[in-house]
């Protein structure tokens, strides 16, 4: 037969009482009183006649302070259990921006305990006005900021030890960066000297203070009347770059006094930095190495010059042309156990100046979006506008270009130039 209800069971019931069990359980745990809770919350209540005086504090906040209520209530102000410079600021910021705002929140201060100690808070405070608008006392609430403090104390260590950690790094920095300066300027001349009927002027400019590069240039008396001259640029950076250009610096130093004949002179250096290297890491360098030869009777002076892989040498013209001196075909020194070499020969005329450079110089990047690569092309017309002027002068303007560059500059550069004064000989040397 089909039942249409059921009566509950003893298993309902069961339920039902466990229901209102733990209902009963958890209601009697609300039951604190409004005085319980006032006494005993989480955060201090001190409330305040207008003048500051206490009239009622909560036992949480005489626990910290260590204090008995009798002590303070009708006995102190709010402000007598602040330190020195808590006092101080309420006095001067916190009461008058109460009295005219009605209320003020999280101000940190610092109270005073009993045994001399303190404790970092955060003060709200709420002025309680009549029926009638008149102000009648003030309600603070103060919370426990141990534990915000420690932290932001902590905070500021870290802050402060990643600053002198900053400042340690700086400071090493810049250490290294004078000590690679003082090695990068020994790896060059101090000075060119003076060639009889020419003037010289140089120019080194670094990519990175960070960095020793390995770009370099000298200028050498050979004879009473012969000067040897190259620009070179070695494959790497850092000390080991620097020690291949010390010693392609020196050997061709060395080869040339020994036989002053360009390709003779890069030969020698392919020797050594291919004896010097096989087996190990590889060092090669591109090197333009040249002879300088005035001719006392006419005031010019013949470059008799020998190319391993290095960029072309410009020749400008006192009459404004500005032309490559092609050197094809030589390969880098030191790659090979034998080497070819390029050669040329040109004569600068009085107003002409020749510009060796490395190869940081044409692959500087341009444009808006630095993505363009300046170029052989834009050297030869950018030199073409300084055609006829002294060597000195085409420095400065090809340092103005590298300026000009910033952070296009990505390798570092080397400039040299040679050249045979228009207005008589009148030998200068900058470097």
């Amino acid at each position: 037969m089909c039942r249409t209800g059921q009566e509950p069971g003893p298993h309902d019931a069961d339920s039902e009482h466990d229901e209102k069990t733990s209902t009963a359980a958890f209601a009697a745990l609300l039951e604190d009183s409004v005085e319980e809770l006032y006494e005993n919350a989480p955060c201090g209540y001190p409330s305040t006649l207008m003048d500051g005086t206490i009239a009622k504090i909560n036992t949480t906040l005489l626990d910290w302070l260590g204090l008995e209520g009798e002590a303070v209530v009708g006995r102190m102000r709010f402000t007598d259990l602040l330190t020195v410079g808590g006092k101080l600021y309420h006095e001067t910021h916190f009461a008058p921006l109460l009295r005219m705002q009605g209320e003020v929140r999280g101000i940190a201060l610092e109270v005073k305990q009993a045994d001399g100690g303190r404790i970092p808070v955060l003060v709200s405070s709420v002025v309680k006005h009549g029926s009638g608008g008149e102000p009648l006392l003030i309600r603070t609430t103060v919370f426990d900021a141990r534990d915000r403090r420690a932290y932001e104390q902590e905070l500021l260590r870290a802050r402060r030890a990643a600053e002198e950690a900053r400042k340690q790094a700086e400071a090493d920095r810049a250490r290294l960066q004078d000590a690679l300066a003082v090695l990068q300027q020994s790896l060059l001349p101090a000075t060119l000297p003076p060639v009889p009927e020419m003037e010289a002027a140089a120019h080194y400019r670094t990519a990175s203070p960070d960095r020793l590069g390995g770009d370099c240039y000298d200028l050498f008396p050979i004879d009473g009347k012969r000067f040897g001259f190259f620009l070179g640029d070695v494959c790497g950076k850092g000390p080991q770059a620097a020690a291949v250009t010390s010693l392609t610096r020196y050997t061709l130093r060395a080869a040339a006094l020994h036989d002053p004949d360009p390709v003779s002179a890069l030969t020698t250096l392919n020797k050594v930095l291919h004896e010097r290297y096989t087996g190990g890491d590889p060092r090669y360098c591109t090197v333009v190495f040249g002879i300088l030869e005035p001719v006392s009777a006419t005031g010019q002076v013949t470059v008799r010059l020998a190319s391993g892989g290095h960029p072309p040498a410009l020749i400008l013209r006192g009459d404004g042309r500005a032309d490559f001196l092609p050197t094809p075909g030589g390969v880098l020194v030191g790659v090979l156990p034998a080497a070819p070499f390029s050669t040329a020969t040109t004569l600068l005329d009085p107003g002409d100046t020749m510009v060796l450079y490395t190869d940081g110089l044409t692959e500087a990047r341009t444009g808006e979006d630095r993505t363009i690569l300046f170029g052989d092309e834009a050297l030869r017309d950018f030199t073409a506008g300084h055609a006829g002027k002294s060597a000195q002068a085409v420095i400065q303007a090809l340092t103005g270009l590298l300026d000009d560059f910033g952070d296009g500059l990505d390798d570092d550069t080397a400039l040299l130039a040679l050249g045979v004064p228009a207005d008589g000989f009148h030998p200068k040397t900058t470097a």
